[in-house]
């Protein structure tokens, strides 16, 4: 099953690594905000290479293709959300506009006269 989560990344959070039993690793946190009336804040993990790979900013609008995983520890249970996947909105970048603000028009500073070979 392939879960998706699409918003706008708000906060990127400081890497953390240590030495396991399985040698070294990394991880890096971020906070997406969900859209829609209701948005939700959720704390989203990348580890090892994909830190790298995907390189996040506060303000980039993705949707990230995770995992869910809870286990249990002293009879409470954690659950983290993995990133395995992460996709960006080229279209824009930032936070969708509010309901009833303007959508900016370009001006014709912003249109491109060039052919495309």
């Amino acid at each position: 099953m392939d879960l998706k989560i699409t918003g706008s990344v708000t906060d990127i959070l400081p890497e953390q690594s240590g030495e396991g039993r399985n040698g070294p690793w990394r991880k890096q946190e971020f906070i997406l905000e969900t859209e829609g009336n209701y948005p939700k804040q959720i704390c989203v993990a990348q580890w090892g290479e994909n830190i790298d790979k995907f390189s996040l900013s506060a303000g980039d609008r993705i949707t990230a293709h995770i995992d869910i995983q809870s286990r249990e520890f002293n009879g409470r249970w954690y659950t983290d959300v993995k990133a395995w996947k992460v996709e960006r909105d080229g279209a824009r970048p930032g936070p969708p506009p509010r309901a009833g603000e303007p959508i900016p028009e370009p001006s014709l500073d912003d249109l491109d006269d060039s052919l495309p070979f």
